[in-house]
């Protein structure tokens, strides 16, 4: 059984997207993307630097195209169920849930990023009330670690499992956990983010991607769609919507997502462009569950196989 999941935010980096765009008709779709949203994904994706990418308003949506073009190269999208290598579970971290939407076709293509642009741009917003950010920790015990961030006024924004816990509030609370870390915790990390996701501080987005979301008509997904808020699989489109707009001011729990796979019987994980980081966690969390991570289009051909093999 293969799962095809999409990754989050602080997975993008410089230029990723270019070697993407010379695959045939794949400069054309970015484009048509760019129009419909308003922003130059071509750009953000091939010339813009760090800093840049580093915007929420960018890089979300850019993540979102990135995902769909990889996984559409792939063969695995758009998803009809009796397609070879076609996935049978998908799941995203965080904004990869509406990657993930389209990948189930829930959302069409161009409503998963019309969605995901209205929400980069409600939780900028909602981040440029105050400065806060995120912060992974690496090792040690998920309760003494939870326990200890509410303690300095954190949140616990993504429980990932495999003994990582991402913290998130103002940045003189992480720079007091970066003095004071939980007992057994190796190293605290900063995320390339520009805010405190999937906490309290993004209860102003909310009401704006619900109005968003409003304008959208899902349809029912066609494979088992896993959803970050409880790891449950969800049975129809107006739910999985409902739970991407919550989910904005609400903890990801990746790790009960992982539990989810092992429990269908996942075998094989394949991770969309940018890959890299939820099959460097499923390593550590699903041990006997074969990974691939598309990088660049070189890493196709594998996937390809391994989809084929396990689908």
């Amino acid at each position: 059984m293969l799962v095809l999941v999409a990754p989050g935010q602080g997975a993008q980096t410089p230029g990723f997207l270019t070697p993407w765009l010379e695959l045939p008709g794949a400069a054309e779709r970015v484009a048509a993307w760019s129009d419909a949203v308003g922003l130059d994904l071509t750009h953000y994706g091939t010339k813009a630097d760090a800093d840049e990418i580093r915007d929420t308003a960018v890089a979300q949506p850019l993540l979102v195209a990135a995902g769909i073009l990889s996984a559409t190269a792939l063969g695995a999208h758009p998803l009809a169920v009796d397609a070879a290598g076609a996935p049978s579970v998908v799941a995203g971290h965080s904004v990869g849930e509406i990657t993930a939407a389209a990948f189930a076709g829930i959302l069409d293509d161009t409503a998963a990023l019309t969605l995901v642009r209205r929400r980069g741009q409600a939780m900028a917003g909602a981040a440029a009330v105050t400065a806060t950010g995120m912060s992974a920790l690496l090792g040690g015990d998920p309760e003494v670690s939870v326990a200890h961030l509410e303690k300095l006024g954190l949140t616990p924004a993504n429980v990932n499992g495999a003994g990582q816990i991402v913290a998130a509030g103002t940045l003189e609370q992480l720079a007091a956990l970066n003095e004071d870390k939980p007992e057994g915790v190796r190293k605290v990390v900063p995320l390339k983010v520009a805010g405190a996701f999937h906490t309290h501080h993004m209860a102003p987005a909310v009401d704006t991607l619900a109005e968003a979301a409003r304008a959208l008509t899902p349809a029912d997904p066609k494979v088992t769609y896993v959803s970050n808020k409880d790891g449950q699989a969800v049975a129809t489109g107006a739910e999985v919507l409902e739970r991407l707009v919550g989910q904005v001011a609400n903890p990801v729990r990746w790790d009960l997502c992982m539990e989810t796979f092992q429990e269908l019987g996942v075998t094989a994980l394949i991770e969309v462009c940018p890959g890299g980081t939820l099959t460097g966690l499923a390593k550590r969390a699903l041990p006997g569950v074969k990974t691939l991570a598309l990088k660049t289009p070189d890493d196709l051909d594998a996937a390809r196989e391994l989809a084929a093999e396990h689908s």
